[in-house]
């Protein structure tokens, strides 16, 4: 195996001084395996074998690029098959979504008359939450505006919790009446 390393290592530094015996002889020595590395990764078989004469295009081109000793000439050669199928894989999928697509998305924000209806219905709550005293007023914008517990509210007011559920329960009825009559 040692033997097969070193072959390899000096075809590829041959093949960086543009001899085209060695790049043939790279060729049939690592074909197969490299297939194998591009068929298993792409899964097409003849996507794989364009992909394998890409591949070795870019092996002639940066052979020069190899540094013995560094890494096996093997997984040098292995890691230029994947990273161009990686490259493949990648040019697939769409960059982004066209705009006819942004355009058939729809808008979720009111239209006018919703947003004109739901002004006057704030408004409408205002002028009722303006007839409860500004205690109960303030207890009412609390929990139900603003999240506040019962206990929160009762010590935000100084006052006991049943008190402060009685205002809010006598408040929201005195709400109602305002709000449909």
């Amino acid at each position: 195996m040692a033997e097969t390393s070193a072959e390899v290592t000096r075809l590829i530094q041959r093949v960086a001084l543009r001899d085209r015996s060695a790049f043939r002889q790279l060729y049939q020595r690592t074909s197969a395996k490299l297939f194998g590395v591009t068929l298993r990764i792409l899964k097409d078989r003849a996507e794989a074998e364009e992909a394998l004469q890409e591949v070795f295009v870019k092996i002639w081109q940066r052979a020069d690029r190899f540094v013995p000793g560094g890494s096996s000439p093997i997984s040098w050669l292995v890691a230029v098959a994947r990273n161009h199928c990686l490259d493949i894989l990648r040019a697939r999928r769409p960059t982004s979504e066209t705009i006819e697509t942004a355009l058939e998305i729809p808008d979720s924000s009111p239209d006018p008359e919703d947003r004109t209806m739901g002004r006057d219905e704030r408004a409408r709550i205002e002028a009722c939450l303006g007839e409860l005293a500004s205690d109960r007023a303030d207890a009412v914008r609390g929990a139900y505006l603003d999240g506040y517990s019962y206990e929160e509210l009762a010590n935000r007011h100084n006052v006991p919790i049943n008190t402060m559920r009685t205002w809010l329960r006598r408040s929201l009825m005195r709400l109602r009446d305002c709000l449909t009559g």
